[in-house]
């Protein structure tokens, strides 16, 4: 069975970095686009950074200069580095692929989720 898999979330304090890792079973990320969505309680999930299938990287701008997503060498895993987070980054972060990307109704696979939380 096709999944991702998360790892790497917990507490991150000011000034500090966080990394999580999305990694992808089978052909999934060479045959889909990634992402990271994020998700406060209460509030609908929305999108934090992706990557197409030719690897061109993208992250919205409340979180541009400070998030970075990337991807290994043989397109797994998929990384997305935090760093100098703030109180409003804490959240619950998704790894998502699909053909489409940028709206939940297209991604194909979800991963579990990752609680990161700003400890300052």
């Amino acid at each position: 069975q096709e999944q991702l898999m998360e790892s790497g979330g917990g507490l991150v304090q000011a000034g500090g970095s966080l990394t999580l890792s999305c990694e992808a079973s089978g052909s999934i990320v060479s045959t889909n686009a990634v992402a990271w969505y994020r998700q406060v309680s209460g509030k609908q999930r929305e999108l934090v950074a992706g990557i197409s299938i030719g690897g061109n990287t993208n992250v919205v701008d409340s979180v541009k200069g400070r998030f970075t997503n990337s991807r290994g060498n043989s397109e797994n895993p998929v990384y997305l580095q935090m760093n100098n987070p703030r109180p409003e980054d804490t959240a619950v972060y998704y790894c998502a692929a699909g053909k489409v990307i940028s709206a939940m109704a297209f991604v194909s696979y979800w991963g579990q989720g990752s609680q990161v939380t700003d400890s300052s």
